[in-house]
């Protein structure tokens, strides 16, 4: 099968479940209730499926290395610990934490902080370090989530109450102010990502090559890590934290579309992610009555891939 008629397989599975999600069970008496509530709800998966697959992608890109993505290097942990810190410093009545605007803004700017320096460490000297980034990334995201832990354990059940809703992955808890507000930002992020897609195909050729081709990969790399940082924190404020689904997604694009260009597979990556995540959590919740959830599943399948790569040596 071509990659555009694999695009458009895709499309169609992505528009059904949207459909069985929106439509089912409406009748002329319940269709305002019902639709305030799933509408969000769909937009949310839709808009976190995009910013984890595109994170993800440009992410394995820019560092020329499948294994990596924003998640295994400690962003979501990051995100919970931002949560945790504002509740313990200024308590759950702070507008930090009432007001959704400040706390995704204050959240977004954290994280992009992280991700610079994370890679000023990246391009320190000569050489570039990737599996000291690597085991820089997991022993930071572990210390986060340590921290978060501690302060979670010390806190008052009021306060743990605040936090608990950022700690676990869920489609049924939107915050419908979120996601209007993500909506645009996404958009802008997204399409920044898109006009760059010559450039990260250059990447594919080394970072050598690349610099004789022209590209400032320097500068480039920076770019796309604060834009990654940015779909993180929109994914992880909109649904919560999925470790290994970027990791899924990005590789099974790879495996499933043969182009190397960045205008296909930024879009397949999405669709892919998109059709995953509403497909499993309308299994979840209709087939399967809310007996498990999808962060669980996604989390089980993704280690379980992300241990069969480090076996397979398949880093590249």
């Amino acid at each position: 099968m071509r990659d555009n008629s694999k695009l458009i397989v895709l499309l169609i599975i992505s528009f059904i479940f949207i459909g069985l999600f929106i439509g089912l069970g409406l009748t002329a008496d319940n269709y305002q209730y019902f639709l305030s509530r799933r509408i969000p709800k769909v937009l949310a998966i839709v808009l976190a499926g995009i910013a984890i697959a595109q994170s993800s992608l440009a992410f394995q890109t820019i560092t020329n290395n499948r294994i990596l993505t924003p998640s295994i290097m400690g962003f979501d942990s990051l995100y919970l610990l931002i949560q945790v810190i504002i509740v313990v410093a200024f308590g759950r009545f702070s507008a930090l934490i009432l007001n959704d605007y400040i706390n995704f803004a204050l959240s977004v700017v954290i994280m992009m902080g992280f991700s610079l320096l994370l890679f000023a460490f990246y391009f320190r000297g000569e050489k570039q370090n990737l599996i000291g980034l690597l085991l820089l990334g997991v022993i930071l995201g572990q210390l986060f989530s340590n921290v978060s832990s501690f302060f979670i354990m010390l806190m008052d059940p009021n306060n743990f109450a605040v936090v608990q809703s950022n700690m676990f992955a869920s489609f049924n808890n939107i915050n419908v102010d979120l996601v209007y507000l993500s909506t645009p930002l996404l958009i802008l992020v997204v399409l920044d990502l898109y006009r760059m897609h010559r450039q990260l195909d250059v990447f594919w050729l080394d970072k050598d090559n690349a610099i004789s081709l022209g590209v400032d990969v320097q500068k480039v790399t920076m770019r796309v890590l604060v834009l990654s940082a940015t779909l993180i924190a929109i994914s992880t404020a909109l649904i919560g934290p999925i470790m290994f689904f970027g990791l899924l997604v990005t590789n099974l694009t790879r495996e499933l579309f043969s182009t190397y260009q960045h205008k296909v597979l930024l879009i397949a990556c999405s669709l892919l992610s998109i059709a995953a995540l509403l497909s499993g959590e309308w299994i979840v919740e209709n087939l399967f009555n809310f007996s498990t959830t999808l962060s669980i599943v996604i989390n089980f399948i993704g280690g379980v891939y992300f241990l069969s790569m480090l076996l397979r040596n398949k880093v590249n």
